[in-house]
């Protein structure tokens, strides 16, 4: 959400609830560039999958297709399909011009699980390089498909993968407004609030069972934590005027939030369930949009206090903030990368705002967008792409860019406005 004056600290989030467009549906990715050095890589369909509700290894495919670092070389015409590392003929696959090949079955349980187990196969050197057995249920067979995508992704990249995490966002539905989690790639959507007032500003606690927001059911923004096991929900942030953009600390301890009790916008810091509110900033100005370091020991916001806003980051003790961002005269909606090293940011340029990142030791800013309208950027978290919402003819839909700026999404739905989004963190027990 883009920089407003006080008291009108949501009119651009207003704006599009009121004039979004009513329907939606399932988001749909559509792939806007591609990424240099891409891997030639196989998956061959897994032995007996065709038995499955959806198949296992399109879904694997299209993970590592829209990641912009694979390019998926077509299976089709093979027989015998090999499902065994000894059925494999490297000739065949090589002459297709992979270098990579991933191969699997699918097998029914007596107690109604299914044993999903998959390798991946060096073409070139004619090994296995990893593979992995799962026994999951009918229901987790998607998610094992993005785990599995996972597991190919970190082999071959080095880094992590991210198939298999969560993302939020806000959905107008007629005069519905609807808090939704869904996979990575936006299936599987669920509402997690639905309301016939506003829902804005939604944040992952660290452990991604808990989502903070801010609703105005109550005809004025109020700070809400909810829990994604149980539903249950408690107000963290009702104070006199305006309560909003919650920030998690790295421990899930704390949230940072925008309060209007004393005055202008300033920064606080307050636990999880809404005790132990200390002041953070204290100026004249208005601070806002604050977010944690990943180290815990800094808050990154925006602040006009310089006469336009800019970035700064001041640290979670207290103290005099420093600026950050330079090069512009607007410059807003700051979030960390998850190594600290960077933050992502949004930056106007000759009356476009546009999704930049800049480090820390360089200072320089990087464009990475070229659209007219974007806003809310979001760091994955394995720091190598940023979710964030922009417009298209005039209507709001999710949009994603790597961090070099060579790989370009849009998840998009038939109809319909979708903003505020966020990236979940990876769950501990995957």
């Amino acid at each position: 959400m883009r920089y407003q004056e006080p008291f009108n600290c949501f009119l651009l989030s207003l704006l599009w609830l009121l004039l979004a467009p009513a329907a939606f549906a399932q988001l749909k990715i559509e792939i806007i560039g591609g990424g240099a050095n891409q891997v030639p890589i196989a998956i061959a369909p897994f032995k007996a999958e065709e038995t499955l509700p959806q198949q296992v290894t399109g879904i694997v495919a299209a993970d590592l297709h829209r990641s912009g670092l694979f390019r998926i070389v077509d299976s089709g015409g093979l027989t015998p399909i090999p499902a065994e590392p000894a059925e494999v003929e490297y000739p065949v696959w090589s002459a297709r011009g992979a270098e990579a090949l991933v191969i699997g079955t699918v097998s029914p349980m007596a107690n109604g699980y299914w044993d999903v187990r998959f390798r991946l196969m060096d073409v070139v050197k004619q090994t296995q390089l990893t593979g992995f057995a799962y026994q999951v249920t009918t229901q987790q067979l998607r998610n094992t498909a993005h785990r599995i995508a996972d597991a190919v992704y970190e082999k071959l990249t080095g880094d992590i993968g991210v198939f298999s995490t969560r993302i939020t966002y806000v959905v107008k539905n007629g005069t519905r407004f609807e808090l939704q989690v869904a996979d990575a790639d936006g299936y599987g959507a669920q509402t997690i609030l639905a309301s016939n007032e506003p829902i804005i500003s939604p944040a992952w606690s660290p452990d991604g069972t808990r989502l903070a927001y801010v609703s105005f059911e109550r005809k004025k923004p109020i700070v809400y934590v909810q829990s994604l096991l149980t539903s249950q929900r408690t107000v963290a942030a009702n104070f006199k005027g305006s309560n909003s953009a919650p920030a998690w600390s790295s421990d899930g301890k704390r949230l940072a939030v925008v309060l209007t009790k004393d005055g202008n916008s300033q920064i606080y810091l307050i636990n999880a369930d809404g005790s132990g509110v200390t002041r953070l900033t204290n100026t004249s100005t208005i601070d806002t949009e604050p977010n944690f370091s990943p180290d815990g020991q800094w808050v990154i916001f925006t602040s006009d206090r310089g006469g336009s806003p800019q970035i700064y980051r001041v640290p979670v003790t207290g103290g005099t903030p420093e600026r950050l961002t330079f090069e512009g005269s607007y410059n807003v909606s700051p979030r960390y990368a998850p190594d600290g090293k960077s933050f992502v940011f949004i930056q106007r340029n000759a009356g476009r705002f546009n999704v930049a990142v800049q480090d820390f030791v360089s200072r320089q800013p990087q464009l990475l967008t070229e659209n007219g309208v974007d806003e809310s950027p979001s760091f994955a978290p394995n720091g190598r792409i940023i979710l964030y919402a922009t417009e298209i003819r005039a209507r709001g839909i999710l949009a994603a860019v790597s961090s070099d700026g060579r790989v370009r999404q849009r998840l998009s739905a038939t109809a319909g406005d979708v903003r505020e989004p966020a990236w979940g963190p990876i769950l501990k027990s995957q």
